[in-house]
């Protein structure tokens, strides 16, 4: 049977760990994959502007020995030119994968419903699985075993954020969300990673104040206020997230081993000072580097199966 991977949700612990371990395989053993995909062919399906995902799928593909097709909306102009059915039932019979990064999470969904073969969400507005299971690679890489650790993050209850609490949820590690009131992530997705945590022990808090957030923490994690599609609502955010800046001052309230996260592109100067980004603490170029590895994992998983 054929899988998607369009929400953390629909993995399970086993599942997901299974992933981390591939991922980690796979970066230090490059060669014993290189082969595995030979003959297959993945569509990248970009709406949005990308470096890390276009750039870690793209090359993913090839060292598997696969081959990907990179299309963008002025390419295709999904659902506009042609209906998300029609597209979706075209490219089922060329190729044996499709990488969407779209606007709307439904045109993820519908592709999903709509293919016979795996559809994997490189971002929409809901989730951005991918990008949690490179996260938590990095994380496990620097702080080892992530059980009963606590992971905060800082910002925005964005489509990165839910997805990072699924992840911790079902990892067991101890998530909180840090934002303004009003930003706070969906309820349905605190509800799932709340169910999840009840299963491996850990938790998942809500809080509105940043020193009190990060306090002890082992992963302080922001993303940037204003993301792409969101420009209108620049001067209302920046306003209403004065205080939640990752700057050396939060980080002191952090364990002294904490490292510092962010998913690129940062906004230097806003959600996060230089001086954390570039301090010893941040693992950001660890976090940009392991797309590479857990994307060529999920996307050989599925695949493979």
């Amino acid at each position: 049977m054929k899988r998607d991977f369009l929400s953390i949700a629909d993995w399970s612990s086993k599942e997901l760990k299974k992933i981390l371990d591939l991922s980690a395989d796979m970066k230090a053993r490059p060669s014993r994959y290189k082969n595995s995909l030979s003959g297959k062919s993945v569509a990248l399906i970009f709406e949005k502007q990308s470096l890390r995902t276009h750039v870690t799928f793209d090359v993913g593909i090839y060292q598997l020995g696969g081959h990907s097709v990179y299309l963008t909306q002025s390419d295709i102009n999904l659902g506009k030119r042609e209906s998300i059915y029609d597209v979706s039932k075209n490219l089922e019979r060329w190729m044996d994968a499709v990488v969407v990064r779209t606007y709307a999470h439904q045109s993820c969904v519908d592709m999903g419903r709509y293919m016979k073969i795996p559809v994997v969400n490189a971002l929409t507005d809901y989730e951005h699985p991918c990008q949690a299971v490179g996260d938590f690679l990095t994380a496990a890489e620097h702080l080892g075993n992530l059980k009963r650790k606590k992971f905060v993050f800082v910002g925005d209850g964005n489509n990165v954020c839910n997805s990072l609490m699924l992840m911790a949820a079902k990892i067991g590690m101890n998530f909180v969300a840090t934002t303004p009131e009003g930003y706070e992530p969906p309820s349905e997705v605190v509800r799932i990673s709340r169910k999840e945590a009840k299963a491996t022990g850990a938790s998942v808090e809500l809080v509105h104040d940043p020193a009190e957030g990060v306090r002890d923490a082992d992963v302080i994690y922001t993303d940037v206020w204003v993301s792409m599609g969101q420009e209108n609502e620049k001067e209302e955010k920046l306003k209403a997230f004065q205080g939640f800046q990752v700057n050396r001052q939060l980080m002191k309230q952090a364990k002294k081993s904490a490292i510092f996260m962010h998913c690129l592109p940062a906004h230097r100067g806003e959600e996060v000072t230089d001086d954390v980004i570039d301090s010893k603490q941040s693992v950001v170029w660890d976090e940009a580097e392991n797309r590479l590895h857990s994307q060529k994992a999920i996307v050989y998983t599925l695949i493979k199966g």
